[in-house]
């Protein structure tokens, strides 16, 4: 007759965790990369910047 009796707080504290890492999840998958990732992509950056720099034509000051 009667139904299973449950710790209210114990139950919010729970689905409140699980929204959490939930949300977490979603975030990593939204936001997150790796460290050879993030790695690989400073050394592009730093490669492309050095050859620009490298190929820049200076112009004398016309004073």
């Amino acid at each position: 007759m009667a139904g299973k009796v449950i710790n209210l707080r114990g139950a919010r504290k729970r689905k409140e965790r699980d929204s959490a890492e939930r949300r977490a999840s979603e975030n990593r998958a939204k936001f997150g990369r790796s460290k050879s990732e993030k790695e690989r992509d400073r050394k592009i950056e730093d490669k492309v910047t050095r050859h620009l720099d490298d190929h820049r034509i200076e112009r004398p000051d016309d004073d």
